[in-house]
């Protein structure tokens, strides 16, 4: 899918700022922000949720339409049994609390990833979230959740492979936007910015197609910490580039 222009719009200062059409984060520092406190790393992730709930709010009041966020990657299947459990119930007990008000405030929940081996229960959980949302189009909320983009990538070819197998579909017609067509992330634009907290700097297996174009901004602020100062950090430093897709800058080509 082709990366789509920003839109110009007020924010809160009523300074103009271009507003991303789709802004991605990588929620990152949960258990650095909880050991320096002297806190369990549950705690931190508890935190970490009330971080995801405020940058809705302030992604929403900025005139951002999409917002994806990396709430459990496929390999963090590895960390201690307890975690995960922890982690699963954090995302149980999100979707119960804030479901009616995400659907009363008109956004839509779409859960990307992998389905196995996710419990039914949580199954169930995320099919009731998007199908009582499926029809809203103020905002929409992507939780990337047992994800990882170079397995969702496989999979897309798979089913790519299996088409062309079955003769539905000939190696000539295997295009950028067909394979696009049949990521999870289908019908959702690219991500123009892709926010990483906590100060490392590496994409960790997230978007990795849909971010060919996306800008990216690393912040030293742990994911607990995060609010909407922060995301209009990244918005700033999202308008201060010139993004070129590939062609001259704008003082080159004048």
């Amino acid at each position: 899918m082709a990366p789509q222009a920003p839109t110009d719009r007020l924010h809160d200062t009523n300074a103009l700022i271009s507003a991303p059409q789709h802004v991605a984060i990588i929620m990152d520092g949960n258990g650095r922000w909880a050991d320096a406190r002297g806190m369990t790393r549950t705690q931190g992730h508890r935190s970490g949720v009330e971080s995801v709930r405020r940058t809705v709010r302030a992604a929403m009041e900025l005139g951002i339409p999409f917002l994806t966020i990396y709430s459990f990657s496929s390999e963090n299947w590895s960390r201690p049994k307890t975690e995960i459990s922890d982690l699963m119930g954090l995302m149980k007990r999100f979707i119960r609390r804030d479901l009616a008000d995400l659907h009363k405030n008109n956004v839509r929940i779409k859960v990307i990833g992998e389905r196995h081996p996710i419990d039914s229960d949580m199954l169930a959980l995320i099919d009731e979230a998007q199908d009582l949302t499926a029809n809203n189009d103020a905002f929409t909320l992507v939780i990337a959740f047992n994800y990882g983009a170079r397995s969702e990538i496989a999979r897309a070819a798979q089913k790519i492979a299996h088409d062309v197998s079955e003769g539905r579909l000939s190696p000539d017609e295997v295009t950028e936007d067909l394979l696009s067509g049949r990521l999870d992330t289908e019908g959702i634009p690219d991500p123009d910015l892709l926010i990483r907290t906590s100060g490392e700097l590496r994409l960790s297996n997230f978007l990795l197609w849909q971010a060919a174009y996306a800008e990216l901004v690393f912040l030293d602020v742990l994911w607990p910490d995060f609010g909407k100062e922060h995301l209009e950090d990244a918005l700033a430093q999202f308008n201060d580039r010139d993004r070129r897709y590939g062609g001259l800058t704008k003082k080159t080509a004048s």
